[in-house]
């Protein structure tokens, strides 16, 4: 009977103790649980792998008599035991079973398919294992000890086996909830963590083990993910996830139209689509023990270890040919040297060796790992793809920092842009005046203006560009209520004040490897935003300093002709004496939108690179490099008052006044009609006190803009003209009031 005993104990049943579970089963009965209800031996369909179960079905033959009833209750005590190894050693064979293996990688004949693999329940199942083999060391002890000394039976097999009465129930609790839930990933480490905390100090050395065997699981998928950034997670357990069609419909409107037009905008690249769109984090799979922000971090050093360790080919041959240049002996540049790579695999290595997971420990680590990749890939960007010299350029030819160059590009196009645009050749007329200017202004040692070409896309390519972004586009006009709204080659809502046909103007920037992480379709569709709005500035001033230089032409030309006539001469001093009234208008005109040029150029886009080139040589982390690039964008964009719905439409309203008071002025040979006069003026007033009121309110004032708008307020209002004219208009529009009301 002892060994019937000591093999019950390893989960082997026979005659004296049996399992009425399977003896039941064999004969066709259901078995009966303890309180009376019935139970089915519930089978795997696909594979035949028994389910675990849950109530114990070990018990002792019903016709042992000679026992008594004290000695009967230990030994049905001492069979849970084995009954608790038997159903965790199924469990630890089950999930250690590689046969669906052969059955994925052999012949495609029907094979019975295991249920969803998972190496999280695995290393969970080798935890378990370990377990198993030191009570089965316990039980062979017993053993040793009956046969070297006859003692009291079940007193020394319930002394040697008494710990695993703490530890066998709960494992088998905890393999039960796994099975039943379908547990596997993150979710499996969030349930042994939690078990974790519990008041038994050899139970929770035994569950911090099981643990840890997880957590090894976890470090291997780190390592290769940070190490090589490869993604080994063949059952989708891993919180790092690639990004696929199904999870893509779960997405917002906005954030989907948004990652369409940034795929649409990187076709053909699949690095840069990996980089931008092709990884997240699955927060169901992300244990809770690990930030959110902790898990995006590993997530940045991956993509970084992608785009480190697989430079395009282009780069690599631009790479060979600088260094070829000026040295005779070349190697091949590492961007990622092995020696930090090694220090990568160290650190993960330190982790995986420690006998508990410490969450302080973990962070550290990562966050160090983070700041290597990001140091190497802001190496890559800013030094090997000269960044600075590409931020000039498109400081230089969008942001019209290139003054000379688009003045003459201007002038050249004038009386081209006088006409209404042709949508089958607008561009490639565009294109000789650009050219011409090129050749003016643009110096052959002027590397980056190749990479600049003109764009004036057709009404047919804006409207199947916001098809991509109608959405965004409705959203934004309603919340900013912009007049004048287009779209640009990049996809993006044009939001400022509009001018004519020609506003569609835009410039393409040919952007290589690897400078597409930072400048994506939405970057440069910011800058056409402020391009497009800046040339406006440019054409208006442009156009009323050519109205004035045509009309004081004319004046110089009939006090010349009329000089010995008096007559002639009384006559063209009076139209001299006509034309004053128009003169202050084109005067006043100039004069607000030369300073709010002079505002842009000077106290915005000046300031604020000089603030960027100085945090780029200060930084040495990419992802600081993005965060002060996409901060040097928006404060483009809100100082501009690009953002204002508001401003927008009473610049539209100004800029339309101006080009048809130099309409008026050109069609009526500097005279023009003292009625249309009249009401320009009185709308250019209304409008530029609207503006003035609008800029100066506590609203605005109190905003981040305010240091900066208040430069423009004192540029304007320097000799208190623009707050005088706005509080006599208010004054007037309240005394007109007052009589209206009185008269009624």
């Amino acid at each position: 009977m002892l060994h019937e005993l000591l093999l019950a104990l390893v989960g082997c049943t026979g005659d004296v103790f049996i399992d009425e579970k399977e003896r039941e089963g064999s004969m066709g009965f259901p078995f009966s649980s303890q309180d009376g209800t019935a139970e089915r031996s519930e089978w795997n369909e696909s594979g035949g792998e028994e389910m675990i179960a849950g109530e114990c079905s070990f018990r002792l033959a019903p016709d042992l008599t000679f026992l008594q009833d004290s000695e009967r209750e230990i030994l049905e005590h001492l069979l849970h035991l084995g009954f608790y190894y038997r159903e965790l050693e199924r469990f630890s064979l089950q999930s250690r079973n590689l046969s669906w293996i052969a059955f994925h990688y052999g012949d495609s004949s029907p094979k019975p398919e295991k249920p969803h693999p998972s190496v999280y329940r695995r290393a969970l199942a080798n935890g378990i294992a370990e377990v198993l083999a030191i009570y089965r060391s316990a039980v062979l002890k017993v053993e040793q000890n009956f046969l070297s000394d006859p003692v009291p039976v079940l007193a020394t097999v319930t002394h040697g086996l008494n710990q695993f009465e703490v530890l066998l129930p709960p494992l088998h609790a905890l393999i039960l909830e796994v099975e039943r839930d379908g547990l596997c990933g993150g979710c499996l480490l969030n349930l042994l963590h939690a078990k974790c905390h519990c008041g038994l100090p050899e139970l929770q050395s035994c569950l911090q083990r099981l643990l840890w065997h997880g957590h090894q699981v976890m470090y291997q998928q780190l390592a290769a993910w940070m190490v090589y950034g490869l993604l080994q997670d063949q059952h989708e357990e891993f919180f790092i996830r690639r990004r696929n069609d199904g999870e893509k419909q779960q997405m917002s409107s906005e954030t989907e139209v948004m990652e369409d037009g940034l795929e649409a905008g990187l076709i053909g690249n699949v690095d840069l689509l990996d980089w931008h769109t092709g990884f997240y984090v699955c927060v169901n799979m992300l244990p809770e023990y690990i930030q959110l922000q902790v898990a995006e971090s590993i997530l940045f050093v991956g993509k970084a270890m992608r785009v480190l360790r697989n430079p395009s080919k282009a780069f690599k041959n631009q790479m060979a040919a600088c260094q070829l240049q000026g040295m005779e002996s070349y190697r091949e540049p590492e961007l990622l040297p092995q020696s930090e790579a090694d220090k990568i695999s160290s650190a993960i290595q330190d982790l995986k060796d420690m006998p508990e997971f410490h969450k302080r420990s973990f962070e550290t680590t990562v966050d160090s790992i983070r700041t290597i990749a990001a140091t190497h890939l802001w190496q890559l960007v800013v030094v090997h793809a000269d960044l600075i010299g590409h931020l000039k350029a498109l400081k230089d030819y969008f942001l019209l920092a290139k003054g000379d160059f688009f003045q003459c590009f201007l002038e050249e196009s004038r009386l081209l842009m006088s006409l209404p645009p042709r949508l089958s050749s607008a561009e490639a007329d565009l294109k000789v005046p650009f050219q011409q200017a090129a050749m003016k202004t643009i110096s052959d040692d002027d590397k980056y203006f190749s990479r600049v070409s003109l764009r004036m896309p057709s009404l047919a390519n804006a409207a199947s560009a916001s098809t991509y972004h109608g959405e965004i586009s409705k959203q934004r006009s309603n919340a900013e209520g912009n007049l004048g709204l287009s779209t640009n080659i990049y996809g993006d809502s044009i939001s400022g004040p509009s001018y004519d046909g020609w506003d569609e103007i835009a410039l393409e920037y040919s952007i290589d490897w690897p400078l597409q992480l930072l400048f994506t379709p939405e970057v440069l569709s910011k800058y056409c935003r402020v391009f497009q709005y800046l040339l406006r500035l440019k054409r208006i001033q442009l156009e009323l300093e050519k109205s004035w230089a045509e009309a004081m032409h004319q004046d110089h030309a009939d006090s010349t002709s009329h000089r010995r006539d008096v007559a002639a001469s009384a006559v063209a001093k009076q139209r001299q004496q006509q034309r004053m009234p128009m003169w202050r208008v084109r005067h006043h005109m100039s004069y607000l939108i030369t300073n709010l040029q002079f505002y842009i150029q000077v106290d915005v886009i000046e300031s604020q690179w000089n603030l960027l080139d100085e945090r780029v040589d200060a930084s040495k982390d990419f992802t600081e490099l993005v965060r002060f690039h996409q901060e040097y964008l928006s404060a483009l964009i809100s100082q501009s008052f690009l953002d204002i719905g508001s401003v927008s439409r009473i610049l539209d309203s100004i800029i339309k006044l101006c080009l048809q008071l130099c309409r008026l002025i050109e069609q009526q040979e500097g005279t023009p009609n003292p009625t249309e006069l009249e009401q320009i003026s009185e709308e250019f007033n209304k409008k530029s006190n609207s503006l003035y009121t609008i800029l100066r309110s506590s609203k605005l004032a109190g905003s981040q803009r305010a240091p900066f708008l208040r430069q423009f307020l004192l540029r304007l209002n320097y000799n208190s003209f623009f707050e005088a004219t706005a509080r006599g208009a208010l004054n007037v529009a309240r005394s007109r009031s007052t009589t209206i009301s009185m008269n009624t």
